[in-house]
């Protein structure tokens, strides 16, 4: 399910914003969709989704690390391997060796004709469907990470993460409409804070029509996992 949509399930009438929270729901593999990942809700009324407790940051992350640091990889070409023919790997976590710096590039303004449709089609969730213009605000910037894996070889990814676009929107709002300093807190935040003070992870995902084009790297960032750095002293409290 999309993370914008995950941010918005509601729980007691209010709306939940949280994220690494439990949801349970019925789910059905799609038969229309050759990506060992690819679920669908069996009711897309959502009538069995249960919302459960959210996972704190206690111990820097620590039950977090548990469920998202499995089988973790570090050299690109092993994923992008295994993102082929017969595994067909499309989520993978991603531990770089180096990240290098954000890259920030200005995009269109207005949403193509495609995205537009879907807007419109994700209104279907809400009995009360507010403006979809104003659900779904189009990020006139491009977010991208340059990295190196364990190989010393360079990636560029396309971050796709809903938590970024928040952020962005929070600083222009706070930058009162100016896009230059709202992007400055943004690097601040991505680049200055999390490379230096972060152990950084991507969770890595792809879409249908990329993996099917058998893309060179059919791969975008989805979140970003961002406890902060420990040395040897402070992983053995754990």
């Amino acid at each position: 399910m999309p993370l914008s949509f995950l941010h918005s399930l509601k729980k007691d009438g209010k709306i939940k914003q949280t994220k690494y929270t439990w949801i349970e729901l019925n789910v059905k593999k799609r038969k229309d969709d050759f990506r060992p990942e690819s679920y669908s809700p069996a009711d897309y009324q959502f009538n069995d989704l249960e919302i459960g407790d959210t996972i704190d940051t206690t111990g820097n992350w620590h039950i977090r690390k548990k469920y998202c640091l499995q089988n973790v990889y570090a050299n690109i070409e092993a994923l992008i391997k295994d993102s082929r023919a017969p595994n067909y790997k499309s989520l993978a976590t991603f531990k770089p060796q180096r990240v290098r710096k954000l890259i920030i590039e200005k995009d269109d303004r207005e949403w193509k004709p495609v995205w537009q449709a879907l807007k419109q089609q994700m209104s279907l969730f809400d009995k009360n469907p507010e403006n979809p213009s104003k659900m779904f605000p189009k990020i006139p910037y491009k977010f991208k990470y340059e990295f190196e894996d364990d190989a010393g070889r360079i990636c560029r990814l396309m971050i796709e993460d809903w938590e970024i676009g928040q952020l962005y929107w929070n600083c222009l709002r706070s930058s009162n409409g100016n896009e230059e300093e709202a992007l400055r807190k943004v690097r601040e935040k991505y680049e200055t804070n999390f490379i230096n003070n972060k152990e950084l992870y991507f969770f890595l995902g792809t879409t249908k029509p990329w993996h099917m084009r058998r893309a060179v790297n059919p791969f975008v960032i989805i979140g970003v996992f961002y406890p902060k750095k420990e040395n040897d002293k402070q992983l053995s409290l754990f």
